[in-house]
């Protein structure tokens, strides 16, 4: 688990958060907002309270992702496919999620069962950006699935580390982007393995695939290994696993 560095409001950038750029926008529906702040062991204890906040993360990761992927390409019209992916994997990841979560003080609002309660559940990173997830669902459809109110709300978050991201991000080949990113949420190192090879020894065609904590994350193939090897880190970059609230 990683706790976000920054867990108070000090830490935000001090002009954004005078306008309360980061607070949570006014819903029309009290009920989905209740949701979206409800961990499974709370709905566990207390089913008559309604639903927990899962399939609005599921929804919310979507939204997240289409909304980030349109803001880096208008913001960065000179980066490559693969500098866009990696820069969107950290943008949306687990710990600025989580930085974004304390910002819009969630974690105060989160309701948890007992035992999520005692494990300090307010201030851990996946339960934090799950939750982010969840209210950026639940506004999309509180919104009635139109996109400007939640990409209104969404941008300031974004624009205040997406250039500080941007130049801490390594700018080389997608192995070493994959890298960086494997390391900082996992503390893994990517393995690459051979797992097919075919064609005459003057035209192989290799086929590798790239592992992260016991799992498949991307697959690829070239004519040389390390050309395999980029294209499974490129597919892994697109599509990055993200661990369960």
């Amino acid at each position: 688990m990683h706790v976000p560095s920054n867990t108070s409001k000090a830490a935000l950038p001090q002009n954004t958060f005078q306008q309360n750029a980061f607070q949570l926008p006014s819903f029309c529906h009290d009920p989905l907002l209740s949701q979206a702040l409800t961990h499974r062991s709370y709905a566990n204890e207390y089913p008559e309270e309604g639903d927990h906040n899962e399939r609005l993360e599921f929804l919310g990761d979507a939204v997240l992702n289409f909304i980030s992927g349109e803001f880096l390409y208008k913001r960065y019209p000179d980066k490559s496919e693969g500098e866009l992916t990696a820069l969107r994997s950290v943008l949306v990841d687990e710990t600025q999620l989580a930085e974004f979560a304390v910002w819009a003080s969630l974690g105060d609002r989160l309701k948890l069962g007992q035992g999520a309660e005692k494990q300090g559940g307010r201030q851990n990173s996946n339960l934090l950006s799950c939750a982010f997830e969840a209210v950026v669902g639940a506004y999309f459809l509180d919104q009635e699935s139109e996109l400007d109110a939640v990409w209104d709300w969404v941008i300031p978050f974004f624009e205040a580390v997406v250039d500080g991201l941007a130049i801490a991000l390594p700018q080389s080949n997608p192995k070493s982007l994959l890298q960086a990113w494997a390391q900082q949420q996992f503390q893994q190192t990517p393995v690459y393995k051979v797992v097919a090879e075919s064609g005459p020894d003057h035209d192989k065609q290799f086929r590798v695939e790239v592992w992260v904590q016991g799992q498949v994350i991307g697959s690829g193939s070239g004519k040389r290994k390390q050309d395999a090897e980029k294209a499974a880190a490129e597919q892994a970059l697109s599509r990055p696993p993200k661990a369960s609230c």
